[in-house]
């Protein structure tokens, strides 16, 4: 999507009778508590739609010298989330409607990820003086960006690949959009695209990501951002059951090398690696992914000249095991 460029009459009446349904149908969920969760997810299925031809035709449409904004992106995935996110920056007053729905259905199932998809920009774009308000709406982009992501790893997909690229580019990269959230929802943010910046293969925005770490009040327990991150990213490969998204992300962690880390967390590390060598639990790796973690192993912690890890990771290891008993 292209940075403040206008939408021209034809796209932009189309963009209003999308909306015009979307606020429809949150209507229909405000007035039935029994269909409330199904139309929400239907609505969520349909702004994570891939645009088909005709609307393509039409959002990419020229008039004049006016460009609709999606028009260097005519050869990559454009969703229909896509080009609203962009549309409610442009005319905040068109989805104003649509975020007073949203809040009454703040805490039901879908909603979350309805705002984040809808809302990510306007969200760093508009003047919200109200602090409460802006940890609110911080927290449900966070929480919405987080089941949108965990989607895109069940499915191994990157549907949702934009919505992390603006965080993270746009927004974790750059002091001025990241200031306008609350520094609570600063760390909530940072903490969520450690878990997932590696699934969507931006190893190389890492060393730039751990410089504007915020700081955690916990960061002398924790050590530095390169101890959170690694502590994020670990987690996370223990939740992680695709195959495919697992074997990625072990073929990306060798990033981590030559980063300083806390005895304790390069530990943590070791151990979590060291869980997927071996057949049977707690983790069950294919023989793929014991073959990918012995890698990442011998990569990140050359084994000593006895050929054995380090004690104190199968100490750790061991510890971690007694847990699942």
């Amino acid at each position: 999507m292209q940075k403040g460029c206008s939408f021209n009459p034809r796209s932009s009446a189309y963009l209003d009778a999308l909306t015009l349904e979307i606020e429809k149908k949150l209507q229909r969920a405000l007035a039935s508590a029994s269909q409330r969760r199904n139309l929400l997810q239907e609505l969520f299925a349909d702004i994570a739609l891939e645009v088909d031809d005709r609307a393509r035709d039409i959002i990419l449409s020229r008039e004049g010298d006016v460009i609709s904004p999606a028009e260097d992106a005519a050869a990559d995935q454009l969703c229909f989330y896509d080009v609203l996110a962009e549309y409610y920056v442009s005319v905040p007053e068109s989805g104003k409607r649509i975020l007073d729905l949203i809040v009454q259905l703040w805490s039901q199932s879908f909603a979350s990820h309805i705002f984040a998809l809808l809302f990510h920009k306007w969200l760093f774009e508009a003047h919200l003086d109200n602090t409460e308000v802006l940890l609110r709406y911080s927290s449900a982009l966070v929480q919405g960006a987080t089941n949108v992501f965990w989607i895109d790893i069940q499915t191994n997909t990157r549907r949702f690949q934009t919505l992390f690229q603006y965080l993270l580019e746009e927004v974790a990269l750059e002091q001025t959009r990241l200031t306008k959230i609350p520094v609570q929802a600063q760390r909530e943010l940072f903490l969520l695209l450690a878990r997932f910046i590696l699934f969507y293969n931006s190893a190389d925005k890492v060393e730039g990501f751990l410089k504007q770490f915020p700081v955690f009040p916990n960061a002398f327990l924790i050590g530095s951002p390169a101890d959170f991150f690694v502590i994020e990213l670990a987690d996370q490969l223990q939740k992680l059951k695709v195959e495919p998204v697992l074997l990625h992300y072990l073929s990306q962690i060798k990033v981590l090398q030559g980063m300083e880390l806390r005895m304790t967390t390069s530990t943590r590390l070791k151990a979590c690696l060291y869980s997927f060598t071996s057949p049977g639990g707690p983790m069950y790796p294919t023989r793929a992914v014991r073959h990918a973690a012995w890698e990442a192993l011998d990569f990140l912690f050359p084994v000593s000249s006895s050929g054995y890890l380090d004690w104190t990771c199968l100490l750790h290891l061991e510890f971690e095991w007694l847990q699942y008993a």
